[in-house]
């Protein structure tokens, strides 16, 4: 008889604690360190951490390192120093990455020791909080996914009538959470000292960043007592843990019973559909109650979009634009497609993919390359009036791939003769095609 995977034996446990959270909402657990510190937990919090290729922290040290180490006996280690207490994390490492408005983003990488563990108590304290997360919350949850998020703005504006959508941007939210207020959140499910212990420790860790020779280190999440470090692991379910008191509080003061107004939640990513009229109401109260969460609005990029088929009302919510759109027998309707920046972002990386940096590169690697990016795209981008989207996405593709290889194989002439569309099909090249159960026969 086989011995059972991680997998399943992690599994296991996840449905028992999910089942003991579901059916007692009250109940606070009190035994949870020994679960992160077991074998089958960490070698799956491994696994989960080794599929997503991170890079390396400020020690340095690489997935490859460890394994070529000698992965059983690094897990080993890790272990012991857990249970018996001696684990401290160490500095986070600064990096930026480009934001989508515009500017950077600061990301705080943990080393890979201290994202094993962190994913090892994510495993265990997901299920816990899961089902106390309101439906509208749709980030970082298993069954649910940005797209669902999409979908559920296309319900309410044209299923629902609710038509007023405040479009709220929050500033730097990640960063600004209080840590004594987002500590509450977590203790009133978990007694367990050392988690608490542990997570109040990552909250606090400092910041290394290398500036040119020199090494900055910094501590702005102690001094002010806020901030969960992007780039962590566990840091997804914290945050959504305290935007879920933003949800409960708009509940409890009756705003969405007497605004008809409904919130969809991804992430730091906000909208609230209401009912007509009721949407500069709504914009109001959603200021006061982050305002007491302590999280500010960014004004400028917050806005209400009046939602009708007479006007040219639009906003912008995960990747998607919603406003009017027009279908073939020219009848306008509230729906929902590709945004403009979305739509630019691939066409940029399919640029960046087939410029000539990669001609030493055979082609059989660029399409693998290329099909992984596009599909991709294709993939989350596939609901709503997206066919011209995907017409402009495959008439570039094709545009720069067989430009690529005229440049690669030195011709000259014709791109279209020299390769044309079966000789590309040939070589594998993914074209976008929009195949989907609720085709939209919209266009934009």
């Amino acid at each position: 008889m086989s011995l059972p995977t991680p997998r399943k034996t992690v599994q296991k446990l996840q449905q028992s604690l999910h089942v003991k959270a579901k059916t007692e909402p009250s109940y606070r657990f009190y035994s949870l360190w020994d679960k992160v510190c077991r074998t089958d937990v960490l070698r799956y919090a491994y696994r989960a951490c080794r599929a997503k290729r991170g890079a390396p922290g400020v020690d340095g040290l690489t997935f490859e390192q460890i394994e070529a180490g000698g992965l059983e006996e690094w897990l080993g280690n890790l272990q012991e120093e857990l249970r018996s207490k001696a684990y401290a994390p160490q500095p986070l490492l600064r990096v930026w990455i480009p934001k989508r408005s515009g500017g950077q983003r600061p990301l705080g990488i943990p080393t890979i020791r201290d994202r094993v563990v962190q994913a090892s108590v994510l495993a265990v304290l997901d299920p816990i909080f899961d089902p106390d997360l309101p439906n509208e919350q749709f980030g970082f949850r298993k069954g649910r996914d940005a797209r669902r998020a999409a979908r559920q703005v296309r319900f309410h504006l044209n299923k629902q009538g609710r038509t007023d959508v405040v479009d709220a941007d929050l500033s730097n939210y990640f960063n600004t959470i209080p840590h004594g207020q987002l500590m509450k959140c977590v203790a009133r499910r978990v007694s367990d000292r050392r988690v608490l212990e542990v997570i109040k420790q990552w909250l606090i860790a400092p910041v290394l960043e290398r500036k040119g020779r020199h090494i900055l280190r910094t501590t702005e999440s102690r001094n002010t007592s806020r901030g969960t470090p992007q780039g962590g692991v566990i840091s997804p379910l914290l945050a959504n843990l305290y935007f879920r008191r933003f949800v409960l509080a708009w509940r409890q003061f009756g705003y969405e019973e007497r605004l008809n107004a409904h919130i969809i939640n991804y992430a730091d990513d906000l909208v609230i559909c209401c009912r007509p009229g009721a949407g500069a109401e709504a914009m109001q109260r959603m200021r006061e109650i982050m305002g007491r969460l302590g999280l500010t609005v960014n004004e400028q990029k917050s806005k209400v979009a009046i939602m009708s088929v007479s006007s040219k009302e639009s906003f912008d919510f995960l990747g998607y634009t919603f406003g009017r759109l027009y279908r073939r027998d020219a009848q306008p309707y509230l729906g929902m497609r590709p945004s403009q920046d979305a739509t630019s972002r691939i066409l940029r990386r399919i640029r960046d993919e087939t410029s000539q940096t990669w001609s030493p590169v055979s082609v059989q690697i660029r399409v693998e390359v290329i099909n992984r990016v596009v599909r991709g795209w294709c993939n989350y981008f596939d609901q709503g009036a997206a066919h011209p989207a995907y017409r402009k996405v495959s008439r570039h593709l094709v545009w720069r791939f067989r430009r690529w290889l005229m440049k690669k194989h030195k011709r000259l002439g014709s791109a279209a003769r020299h390769y044309p569309m079966p000789a590309l099909r040939e070589m594998g090249l993914y074209l976008p095609q929009l195949v989907k159960r609720d085709r939209s026969s919209a266009k934009a």
